[in-house]
């Protein structure tokens, strides 16, 4: 990883951070977007956001990770597909696979057995390194993607996500037991200041609409067995937003909900948070058909859901 260096001078004063690390670094802006959103920039003193007001005198580090290929390569990695057709395919991703490259996984990702599978026929909408994914889950959250063909099936799909067409229901076990039977969580998601790594609930106009709906299925006592509907699809939205409401996801590292005596106790049997995308609502981007499509949590949640009951019944 590199690392670039500059301090802000006072005739820099008022120039919005991201064009000030354009001219500074000579990058484009959507590289700086990207760079700040993947907390790769300190401000000291100020905040790393892109329409921070420059001040002058502040001492700005740059991280710059390494260099990923161009393009990523093929590679024969088995895929669990749900549906497909000459626009779409429904992909059912299991947890513990990276849904495209970036630095430190530039080989073995969902998109490596994309291009396998489907050859040229991605949509390029996303860039080389992101041909046909339209959206994403984590690297350990199990389930359901859908993936565009083409460029034009792309744009459509985009275009429904943005309008909150396209439902995403996921299930998770969280931490505690949650006492109302549903409730909304209506908390803006952003980068969160202490550690750029993790997001976070953050206010003053910081963060992104973020919405997410709950609905208890299941009480354990200690853990909740929650059904989770997303509104918006902000990065970690669904393992911030119960965190932030005192309910982190069991098996979750970043947000506080591992290290519980149930693992201790079931040591290996989770290798990530407990949350699993099982139903996808679209409307297909050329026939207008709306489409559902489901899949059951993978053996480790079920095993988890068990143990829990077979807990809850002593």
């Amino acid at each position: 990883m590199k690392t670039l260096e500059c301090t802000a001078a006072a005739a820099d004063k008022g120039r919005r951070l991201d064009a000030f690390l354009a001219a500074a670094f000579d990058l484009s802006r959507s590289a700086v977007e990207r760079l700040l959103g993947e907390g790769a920039v300190t401000v000291t003193p100020g905040r790393a956001e892109k329409n921070y007001r420059i001040t002058g005198g502040e001492h700005v580090t740059l991280r710059l990770p390494d260099p990923v290929p161009d393009k990523a390569e093929p590679e024969n990695i088995p895929l669990d597909i749900v549906y497909e057709d000459g626009d779409i395919a429904v992909i059912n991703k299991p947890a513990g696979l990276v849904v495209h490259p970036a630095a430190g996984n530039e080989r073995g990702t969902l998109v490596n057995a994309l291009l396998y599978h489907c050859g040229d026929s991605l949509s390029g909408v996303g860039g080389v390194s992101r041909p046909g994914i339209v959206h994403r889950i984590d690297k350990d959250t199990s389930g359901l993607l859908v993936i565009a063909k083409n460029d034009r099936a792309h744009q459509a799909l985009s275009a429904a996500l943005k309008v909150h067409d396209v439902a995403r229901i996921y299930e998770a076990v969280v931490l505690g037991n949650i006492k109302e039977e549903s409730g909304t969580v209506d908390a803006p998601v952003g980068r969160n200041p202490a550690d750029r790594k993790k997001m976070a609930v953050v206010k003053n106009g910081a963060g992104r609409a973020a919405v997410t709906h709950y609905t208890v299925i299941e009480r354990f006592g200690r853990m909740t067995h929650v059904r989770c509907q997303l509104e918006t699809g902000r990065t970690h939205q669904i393992r911030v937003h119960m965190a932030h409401i005192g309910h982190p996801l069991l098996g979750d590292p970043v947000y506080g909900g591992n290290g519980t005596s149930f693992e201790r106790l079931h040591k290996g049997l989770l290798h990530g948070q407990c949350l699993h995308a099982g139903t996808l609502s679209l409307t297909h981007p050329t026939t207008g058909e709306r489409m559902t499509f489901s899949v059951p949590p993978p053996p480790d949640f079920e095993t988890v859901l068990q143990l829990l009951r077979k807990e809850a019944d002593r």
